[in-house]
Formats: C-alpha cells, structure tokens, sequence
C-alpha cells in the first residue's frame, strides 16, 4: 500500500525541521495538531468532527474521561466506532525517547489496560509504538514490554500498509483490527483484565484463609470459608464504591492504621 502525499509531506517536513522538533522546545500541544491529527486523519478518522456528528458518535474524543485507579484520567485521544472504544493513542513531544523511555510506556498501557483496550498507540510523529494492551502493566516495565510494532517515521512511506492495514478506519469496519488483536491473544504474558482479577482474587482467598485460621484456631473449615468469602465480598464492594465516588478513597488502607479488627464468623 503506497502511502498518501499528505504523509510523504509531514515526514519531508519533520525530517526538514526535526533539529528543532526534538530539541525540547517543541511541545505536545504542536506535535498533536500539526503531526498527530493529520496523520490519523490520512487513515480515514474525522479526528476533527468535520461531519458535526453528535457527542456519542464522534469518530474521535480528544481527552477522553478515564478511570484509572482513585483518579480520572484523559488518553489524548479516543479512536470510536459506533461510540465503542477501539484504541487510545498518547502523544508525546519529539524530545521524548519513546523507543527507551518507561514511563510514557507505561502510561499509556495503564490507560488502555484500565479501559480493557486490546491495542494502543504512543507516538511523538518520529516514533510510532504499538502495545498489547492486555499485557499487565507494572511500573518497572521495560519500553519494549508488550510492544508488538515500532516505525521511525523515515520508515512510514514503505511500511504505511502495516499501520493502515490495522488502524485505519476502513481497516477497523472490516475487522483487520480484530484479528491483528486475536492473533496476539495466546501470546505468553498476555491476560485479560478479568482473568488477572479473578487470579489476583485466588491470592488474596489463600492469604486472608491462612491469616484468619491463625488467629481463629477454633473455626470450622465452613465457618473459615465463610468469613474468607464475606470478607472478599466487602472488599470488592467498598472498591466499586470508592471507583464510583460513592465512598471516600483508601478507607481499607486507613483501617491499617486502627486497631485491630475481630471477625465474627458465627
């Protein structure tokens, strides 16, 4: 697939310019309107909301609302179609090393992770970084972790069929998009959000059985099991109650703090 003269002409003028670009002193707010939006508008996206469709149906939500964790996040941009999430992609000034730098990484795949993305993308126009998002992420990740593509934008003319034949929008109607997501759904340290929960939940069972029993030496293996499954159930209510506003955040971390708490399994 030959890529179109409106990317032929933002690699000849970033390559032109690039001194200045990566020097610092260009921000993300010029990379995103004057490299980012046309570049995504050359795979088909209305990035702008040309045709005035309604909030909902936007093919793009520039600083989409995220809960990541106790805060509202915003990916710099949301890609939609029908008004359902399909990838984010954060953008990052020139002057960033995407290739080695961890915390760009890591943040953009905490936001799509969050939002149960498959895909993501994190560019600074000279960097093109595409992530498996289902991949956990843990702070001390390498950039490199869960990237499945990485394009110099010098590359982007002889390797566009690549990214349009993914991320275009044409591509994703006709589930090009979906399939390069399945194809990577068995790979070794890929989980799914749930299935990582659901695990994570085993280890805390396994924890919280051992540290009762102790201290609770004359429970029944069903009174035990009990007040394992209670002591669950509160916890993941009081999260979805703390994630939606409804209670105030980190009341489990400051019941550390007090004294200690008796369980009555009876």
């Amino acid at each position: 697939m030959t890529a179109p003269s409106a990317i032929l002409k933002l690699v000849e003028i970033f390559d032109r310019n690039r001194e200045v670009y990566t020097s610092g002193t260009y921000n993300e707010t010029q990379l995103r309107r004057e490299f980012v939006d046309p570049f995504f508008t050359a795979l088909g996206w209305d990035v702008a909301n040309v045709r005035g469709y309604a909030e909902a149906y936007k093919d793009v939500i520039h600083e989409d609302a995220l809960k990541v964790g106790p805060a509202t996040k915003a990916p710099d941009y949301c890609f939609r179609v029908g008004g359902t999430r399909k990838f984010f992609v954060e953008a990052k000034r020139p002057a960033i090393d995407i290739r080695y730098d961890i915390h760009p990484a890591y943040q953009l795949r905490r936001y799509a992770w969050s939002a149960k993305l498959g895909l993501s993308i994190l560019t600074d126009f000279e960097e093109f970084a595409v992530y498996d998002c289902r991949v956990r992420p843990i702070k001390t990740d390498k950039a490199s972790t869960a990237r499945t593509l990485y394009i110099k934008y010098d590359q982007y003319p002889g390797r566009w069929g690549e990214i349009a034949g993914v991320f275009a929008k044409e591509a994703v109607l006709e589930g090009s998009f979906d399939k390069y997501v399945e194809s990577a759904r068995r790979k070794k340290g890929t989980a799914e959000v749930d299935a990582a929960f659901l695990a994570e939940i085993e280890t805390w069972r396994d924890a919280l059985a051992r540290n009762i029993a102790l201290r609770n030496p004359s429970l029944s293996n069903r009174q035990l099991n009990f007040a394992v499954q209670r002591t669950i159930d509160r916890i993941i209510f009081l999260r979805i109650c703390e994630d939606r506003a409804i209670e105030p955040y980190s009341q489990l971390q400051a019941l550390l703090a007090g004294p200690p708490i008796s369980i009555n399994a009876s």
